[in-house]
């Protein structure tokens, strides 16, 4: 832990405490002071001016990344019929229904997005317990629960950005890889930024992008200048 904490503490010694980073530079500090040994991710919170509590404030939603994410997705689906050989054309890493459900119960994980025809989900709602604590569950207001399974598989291979409220009012998803470009990330970033904004509801009060912070998988934090978001 000693070890980490200097790494920790060198990165650190390079943010400015209190100071708000315009969005390029912010990004730029995240790469320089990223130390893990692998290719970490770009990590954004937000603090919305919110009130979870309140239903039609419970914010939730994804949006495309103009860059990706910078890796493969790997994808199943759970259809039949037509919509399954839709699937399958696509290229998507596993079909099925019944037995799709069976092989995820029996302990199979090897994936990272679930689409969901809007018949079939009385077959997936039994596995919620494996696959909602993972953020699996496939739902509509994310476009994973749809007969238009094609766009929905292409969208997920494009990549994009999942954000939900937590019940502090803070939105942390993830924007990219560190080993993508520094002007990918920043697009990328403000793609997700530009959601939020949209997707602010009309009874919010006061400020609603309160405070933006980057960060990477490991490596201080940086906050980011919120108001040319605003």
């Amino acid at each position: 832990m000693a070890k980490r904490g200097k790494k920790y503490s060198k990165s650190a010694a390079k943010v400015e405490l209190g100071k708000l980073y315009p969005m390029a530079e912010a990004v730029a500090l995240v790469l320089d002071t990223s130390y893990s040994k692998f290719v970490g991710s770009l990590d954004l919170s937000v603090n919305l001016g919110v009130d979870p509590r309140q239903a039609d404030q419970n914010i939730r939603g994804a949006t495309p990344l103009p860059h990706g994410k910078g890796k493969a997705v790997r994808i199943v689906v759970f259809a039949k019929g037509q919509k399954a050989m839709d699937a399958q054309a696509a290229g998507v890493d596993y079909v099925g229904a019944d037995d799709l459900a069976e092989k995820i119960s029996a302990g199979w994980l090897d994936f990272d997005q679930v689409i969901a025809t809007p018949d079939m989900m009385a077959v997936v709602g039994k596995l919620g317990r494996v696959l909602g604590p993972r953020g699996l569950m496939p739902n509509p207001k994310l476009g994973t629960v749809t007969f238009d399974v094609v766009p929905a598989i292409e969208q997920l291979k494009a990549g994009r950005s999942e954000f939900k409220v937590d019940k502090a009012g803070i939105v942390h998803t993830s924007v990219g890889r560190l080993n993508m470009s520094a002007e990918a990330l920043v697009a990328n970033t403000e793609a997700v930024l530009d959601a939020l904004v949209k997707a602010k509801p009309g009874s919010a009060k006061g400020t609603y992008l309160k405070k933006i912070s980057l960060s990477p998988t490991m490596g201080p934090g940086v906050a980011v200048d919120p108001v040319p978001y605003r």
